[in-house]
């Protein structure tokens, strides 16, 4: 191992915190609020989740939630959905067979994107 100075290493999170904010100075707090719902219920749902349950969970517009899932989407970051429109993968879960095999402490099981 080779001892890093710390200025470098400072400068180096500074850079990706920067990145980061830019990369994703598009969401908006519904964006989070939208990824964070997928992120925890398809591993309770243990199945694809449709526009219309999310937008109904969550009390938004069908509307509002189908161009947050489009952004999100688009961006090709934080989740997928398939033919049908329904969200099958949100960073970092998916339902989706993968070899990743995930069991978590209150005992869903899913798989890692």
């Amino acid at each position: 191992m080779l001892k890093v100075p710390p200025f470098l290493w400072e400068k180096q999170i500074s850079k990706a915190k920067k990145k980061f904010e830019a990369e994703n100075s598009f969401m908006t707090k519904e964006h989070g609020l939208v990824h964070h719902f997928v992120v925890r219920e398809l591993p309770c749902a243990g199945k694809p989740l449709s526009l219309e349950f999310v937008a109904n969970r969550l009390n938004l517009p069908i509307s509002l939630v189908k161009t947050i899932l489009d952004d999100l989407e688009k961006r090709m970051t934080f989740l997928f959905r398939n033919k049908k429109g329904e969200v099958i993968w949100a960073y970092p879960v998916t339902v989706d067979k993968t070899p990743h095999h995930l069991t978590f402490s209150t005992g869903e099981q899913l798989y890692a994107a």
